[in-house]
């Protein structure tokens, strides 16, 4: 299956699967710093999509896709995208339901499994130079 083959089933899938639910990211080593809704659209104040907003944004300390933060560099222990993340990011729908944790980190017990955080792991740093593009591909 080729690149855009691929992201176009990805894309159906993920439309009809996660937007049933809201699924928001909790980081820290407790998991109790809110860091965004994980499927909310564009426009949501509170989406890891939105550029413009505290989730969203590169600059942000509560962005997963800030490189020099807490919750996105690759060597923070809070940061999905460090291999040796000790406190990774949670899943979690509206109903308090975990979905596991978003982390590279391959070693960590109740990795998520969701197809969502295994495409956010792999194409973390592509995603970084085009947010909301990439959320195009994905959901719509």
């Amino acid at each position: 299956m080729d690149f855009k083959s691929f992201f176009s089933c990805l894309s159906i899938l993920m439309c009809c699967t996660f937007h049933a639910q809201t699924l928001s990211l909790y980081g820290g080593s407790d998991q109790d710093q809110y860091l965004g809704c994980l499927n909310c659209d564009t426009f949501n104040k509170d989406s890891v999509w939105n550029t413009y907003g505290d989730y969203g944004n590169v600059y942000s300390s509560k962005s997963i896709w800030n490189s020099y933060g807490n919750y996105g560099s690759s060597y923070s222990t809070c940061s999905p995208w460090s291999s040796y993340a000790s406190y990774p990011p949670a899943i979690i729908d509206q109903d308090g339901n975990f979905y596991g944790y978003l982390t590279l980190n391959t070693y960590k017990s109740e990795r998520s499994g969701l197809e969502l955080a295994q495409v956010l792991c792999k194409y973390h740093e592509d995603i970084k130079k085009d947010i909301s593009g990439w959320y195009d591909r994905l959901f719509r």
